[in-house]
């Protein structure tokens, strides 16, 4: 029993020495954070650039596929974004009006750290935009449109309080540009930017979009304004046009209408109808150029309907309702039912009246011929005696 007692706890000792083994081992595998890490910006007016340099004395671990966990966000924002990469450089846009923070550590996978993974402590950065002016100044009401998918405006107000000599200037960017462009067009007030017409932005689709508006006065230094969005989901079409309303039977009214012209394909197109029968006025929607609705009654006098244009979720987030088409009616006129009404039977009678004269005047035609026949032979015969 002493051999058998002796041999069970040199087999406790002998599994406590291989955990602790185990456990020390893996507490010696360490692996530096990323060096160097920083925010970038080149000059695309929130397109930045976050890179970073390999951490030190990786080379114990050649053989292993080193990736860096990447997390980044606006500061006021709640949450955060998170990359996981093998690249020591990562890019995206950020709105400028705020800060930026980001942190990045280093990731061992488990099969170079004895089955478990290994993190590096967190390397942190942070990019502010130097302020300048005061909140006051900067441009309000800022409202873009990519009107009908083809040409781009873009409006604003002035700051509160800005001095009306100020000077405001658009610059944009996306990627395809070499460089930040400013507006080539601008919308003028009173000789003061408001606005700015765009040229034609190739190859601008389903990509972000990125805006700056800054100034420039006498008296106080102007807060520049960053906007970032994608074209696509601020297209407003033209409204649709060549309606009609046709009235099938008294139950059923078939609608239909031409898609807008432009460079907009059918597929993308969702259209919203109103449709008013008397006093009573509903709204529908429908990707199709053609509607039937029912009708809520076979008495009513006049159908309308009126229809406008939006860019659907299969080929935008979002999107700008066109301006309503003009208003398509049918009325049925009741005074033309009522002189149909009156006037069937005084037709009837007109035409008995005209058959009834006809006769007569035939009558009387046969009656003047056989009297003109009798007074010839009257003659023919004393000219025979004679």
């Amino acid at each position: 029993m002493a051999f058998v007692h002796l041999d069970v706890l040199c087999f406790y000792s002998l599994l406590v020495c291989t955990a602790f083994s185990s456990v020390s081992s893996n507490a010696e595998i360490k692996v530096n954070p990323p060096q160097d890490f920083e925010i970038v910006d080149p000059g695309y007016l929130g397109y930045l650039c976050l890179q970073w340099q390999p951490p030190l004395f990786l080379d114990k671990f050649e053989e292993c596929t080193v990736e860096y966990e990447l997390k980044y966000r606006n500061i006021d924002s709640e949450d955060w974004k998170t990359i996981i990469t093998k690249n020591l450089h990562y890019n995206d846009g950020f709105d400028l009006n705020k800060g930026v923070e980001a942190k990045i550590h280093t990731l061992l996978p488990p099969h170079c750290t004895n089955g478990s993974e290994v993190q590096s402590l967190w390397s942190e950065a942070t990019y502010w935009k130097s302020p300048q002016g005061s909140q006051e100044t900067k441009i309000q009401e800022m409202d873009c449109v990519y009107y009908n998918w083809q040409y781009l405006l873009c409006s604003w107000k002035p700051g509160l309080g800005v001095h009306f000599h100020t000077s405001y200037q658009l610059f944009y960017w996306y990627d395809g540009l070499d460089h930040a462009t400013q507006c080539p067009d601008y919308i003028k007030v009173d000789g003061q930017n408001i606005g700015c017409r765009f040229p034609h932005l190739e190859a601008s689709d389903y990509k972000d979009f990125y805006i700056c508006v800054n100034g420039s006065s006498d008296t106080h230094p102007i807060r520049p304004s960053y906007f970032i969005f994608q074209l696509q989901n601020i297209v407003k079409p033209l409204p649709p046009d060549y309606l009609s309303l046709t009235v099938k039977n008294s139950e059923e009214v078939n609608l239909k209408w031409s898609m807008p012209q432009g460079p907009i394909p059918a597929k993308c197109f969702i259209y919203e109808i109103e449709f008013t029968e008397d006093d009573t006025t509903w709204v529908t929607t429908t990707v199709e150029n053609e509607i039937r609705i029912a009708r809520i009654s076979n008495e009513s006098q006049q159908l309308c309907f009126l229809v406008r244009s939006k860019v659907n979720i299969y080929c935008s987030d979002d999107g700008i309702w066109s301006e309503w088409s003009d208003e398509q009616c049918w009325k049925d006129d009741i005074w033309k039912e009522t002189l149909v009404f009156f006037l069937t039977p005084f037709a009837f009678v007109s035409l008995f009246v005209l058959l009834v004269t006809c006769l007569l005047l035939y009558k009387q035609k046969a009656v003047l011929k056989t009297i003109f026949q009798r007074k010839k032979e009257v003659f023919s015969h004393q000219d025979t005696f004679c």
